[in-house]
Formats: structure tokens, sequence, C-alpha cells
């Protein structure tokens, strides 16, 4: 709890200054570094310890059971410090090992998932270089990559669980912060940070009452940072206020900590704001691009990977439902369709036929359940997916991707995205087979606003959420979740 919860409001000049110490965040502040800097080295040692235990615990057990014999205990503990202090240094570089990334989950897996494949990856291209892969089996490896991963990814939530227990309790604080600025202001951001104290501990506040008293209560304020010593100074002043907030700076910046401004109404839309500068150019950057480059390099090489691998797999699959659509009814296997891609580029669609119409532009009417259009074969391929495979073909030629928002007909779009806001964001990354909509049960007809409505609000999570381990999951889920298979015509 905030220590100016327990206290009442202010009167007077006795509003010029709220500083308090807070004796329950632990430690003064060079202790505090320290906590972070032993904090740093638990974490990474529990990182080699998880992996050298995922060598012995694979190694050993499938050497004996194998090929009847264990290798040298050595040899196990060469291999897995070797990967551990890559994987630990990577870590490092990534910036890891702080207390606010294991406070907060959230991304965490698509990190660890990405830097444990780079890892692997890079020491199978060391053993292949140095021609020592003859003395790793690939079960071992194979073996090893799930164990050593799931080591882990245990271990750091153990730690993730002590660490937030503790920041409850108050015995650890990620950042101690001091903050200054109008009453109203001051009150809107204590409202908003006290119900979690694990992410920032507010350790002491100064009012500031106007413009006729700013020196005075500017020289409180610093004396009362001074003696509490925070790790962030955040100032509570309107952006517009800049007169203000350049005293406000003029003053902390005599005081040893980060300087903040707090946070404008503007940015509670924007999660990713953050200062970019270009040349000598500084803007605040408020929405960032849906993938970075490397994001779009890796999404397509599993594209390509997925697809050809489907198309080969499943050609079986191909020739039985091209021969079942034309044996039933009379026209062409397959069935192209016009629909917006990526940057609202448009092409053409492939599909299964499974209708007895060929509908396109304005004149398309959505299926819906019963719909006397689509045939025997048709219904099947629909509930099953089927009809959808072809789809792999747009994947290959690059106007898809494996996973994406579902792109709809072009009627659909140019009529609902009038009507609903952020509509065409669907369209800043590549349409997919199949997408984070659909494995929710937002598939097929979508006879209302409402639920288009839903449809978008998944895509737009998706989007604003990739990663590669979300991606896997989405597919994971296509095949063999009950909800993707769910409002299928």
């Amino acid at each position: 709890m905030s220590p100016f919860k327990r206290s009442k409001r202010p009167q007077g000049a006795a509003a010029a200054s709220l500083a308090r110490f807070d004796w329950a965040s632990g430690l003064p502040r060079a202790n505090s570094g320290m906590l972070r800097g032993g904090f740093a080295t638990v974490a990474a040692t529990l990182d080699i310890v998880a992996i050298v235990a995922g060598v012995f615990m694979t190694g050993e057990p499938y050497m004996r059971a194998v090929h009847g014999g264990g290798a040298d205990w050595m040899d196990y503990l060469e291999t897995g410090l070797f990967i551990a202090l890559l994987f630990v240094f990577g870590s490092i570089i990534r910036n890891e090992y702080v207390i606010p990334k294991y406070l907060s989950p959230q991304g965490q897996f698509g990190r660890f998932f990405s830097l444990w494949n780079l890892v692997l990856v890079t020491c199978l291209a060391f053993a292949f270089l140095t021609k020592t892969t003859a003395h790793f089996s690939r079960g071992t490896i194979i073996l090893f990559y799930f164990v050593g991963g799931w080591n882990i990814l245990a271990l750091r939530w153990l730690l993730a669980r002590l660490v937030r227990t503790g920041a409850e309790a108050g015995v650890i604080s990620s950042r101690r912060a001091f903050i200054v600025g109008f009453e109203r202001d001051v009150e809107t951001f204590l409202e908003r940070h006290e119900d979690d104290p694990a992410e920032m501990r507010i350790v002491a506040a100064s009012v500031l009452r106007g413009m006729e008293t700013l020196s005075d209560d500017l020289a409180l304020a610093a004396a009362s940072a001074r003696m509490v010593r925070p790790d962030d100074v955040y100032i509570l002043v309107p952006w517009s206020h800049s007169a203000v907030i350049d005293s406000c700076v003029d003053v902390f910046l005599r005081v040893p900590a980060s300087i903040h401004l707090g946070p404008e109404k503007v940015l509670d839309r924007f999660l990713d704001a953050r200062i970019s500068k270009v040349g000598v150019i500084s803007s605040l950057h408020i929405v960032r691009q849906p993938l970075s480059a490397s994001d779009v390099a890796l999404k397509r090489l599993v594209d390509i990977i997925g697809a050809l691998g489907g198309l080969i797999l499943l050609s079986p699959v191909f020739l039985i439902g091209a021969l079942a659509i034309r044996l039933e009814s009379k026209g062409p296997a397959f069935f192209l369709q016009r629909r917006y891609g990526f940057n609202q580029e448009p092409f053409r669609i492939v599909k299964f036929r499974s209708m007895r119409t060929m509908e396109e532009g304005s004149a398309v009417v959505q299926a819906t359940k019963g719909d006397a259009r689509i045939t025997r074969v048709g219904r099947f391929m629909r509930r099953t997916n089927i009809d959808e495979l072809p789809q792999l073909l747009n994947v290959l030629s690059g106007d898809m991707s494996l996973v994406g928002p579902r792109p709809h007909p072009q009627v659909l779009d140019q009529k609902y995205a009038q009507v609903i806001a952020y509509y065409a964001r669907r369209h800043n990354v590549k349409p997919g087979i199949t997408g984070w909509a659909q494995v929710n049960g937002y598939r097929g007809e979508t006879e209302t606003e409402d639920k288009m409505r839903g449809r978008i609000e998944y895509d737009l999570h998706y989007i604003d959420n990739w990663s590669m381990w979300l991606d896997l999951r989405i597919i994971w889920l296509t095949i063999f979740s009950r909800k993707a298979y769910n409002n299928a015509g």
C-alpha cells in the first residue's frame, strides 16, 4: 500500500510537500542496486544450472538406453557449459536478467523461444564447422531441446513467483519513484499505480501549488528527493505547461535519478509509445510497424517451409478432393475470388469449390448454415477446413501467410471499413489461411455487425501481439481445437 493512502489530504501550505520515506520499500538506493545486481547473478546461475542439468538428464539416459553405455561426464559438463554461456550471453545482451521482466510475464515466452532456437542453431553450426557432430546423436539433441528448454522455463517461473511474492510483501521493488506535480495530477497518478507496487514503488511525492510559489515548491521537492534517493523522478505536469516543465527539469537535474515526463492522456491509447530519433529529429513514436524486418523474414521463411511441406504431404488430399468435386457437380475444382491483401492490394484467393455458384465482386453473398448453394462434398470440406487448403499456393506466391487475419470478400471489406473503427488495420499484415479469430470461434458467417466487430477485435489483438510462438499456437489450435471448426457452413 502507498504511504499516501493512510494520510488525509493535506491542506494549504502543507500541500506543498507530501514527502515520506517508504521504509517498506527496502534498502537505500545503493543497496537496491546491489540487490538488482545480485538478482541478475541468481537468474543467470539458474539458467546455467537448468541447461547443464538438461544435458545430463538427456545425454546419459539416452546413451545407456540406445548404445548400452554413457559418455565421459566431463563431455556432458563441457557441452552444457558451452550452451549455457551462449544462452546467458544472449540474455545479458537482451537485458533479460532484470526484475521488471520477471515481474511481468508478457512476451517472456516469445523472447525465450527465439533466443533458445538461436542458441541451439548456433551450437549445431559450431559443431558442424569443428567436425564434432559425430559426438552427439540426433536423439540426444532433440531430447535436450525440449528438456533443457523446459528446465529453463520451470526455474524462471519459480524465480518469477518468488520475485512477485517478495515485491508484494515490500521486500523487493523494481524501481523507486519520486513524483512531483500539480495536486490533481499527483492524485490521478497515485490512483493508477498504487494497486501494483511490484512494478514501481512510489517513495515520496511533492505537490506544486502554482506559479507564484513554484521556486519554493521545487526547492522543497528537490530536498525531499535527495533524502529518499529515488531511482526515478516523474514530473506530473501537462506537456502544454512547458515553462513549468523546464523549471522542474532544471531543478531535478541536480538529483542523481532518472527524470521522466509524466504520461499524457494521448499515451493511454498507445502502449508502445517511445521517443524515436532519426538524425537530429526527435519524435514521439506512438505506433510501430506490426512486424520488424527480421520478423517479416522469419515469418516468410516459416510460410515457405510450411506451404511446401503441406503441398507435398497433402497432395493425395488435393487429388481426391478435386476428383470428388468434379464428379458431384459441373464446374472447375478450384474457386478463385478477388480479395484484399497486405496494404489493401488485391489478389485472387484459391479455394476448393464448395458451392454451385462462382460469385464475384458486389454479387458475393455470404454462405449461411444450410445454404442450398453448398454441395454435399463442399459441406464436408467446409466442416473440416479442407476447402482452405489450396491457399497454400497463395502462401507460396507471397499473397498470404499461414497465419493472419482471414481475407474477406471485397464487398464486405468495403462495407465494414465504413462502420468499424480500425477495420482497415487488418491489412497491415498479410492475410492468413487461419487466424486468431478463427481459433476463438469467429469462423464462417458474420451476419451481424457485432459478430464482425468480435472478429476484428481478435484480428487486431493478433497484429498488436504477434510472435512466432503465437503463430505456432494458432496452427496447433486450428488442427486440434474444437472451436476452430465451429460455425462451418
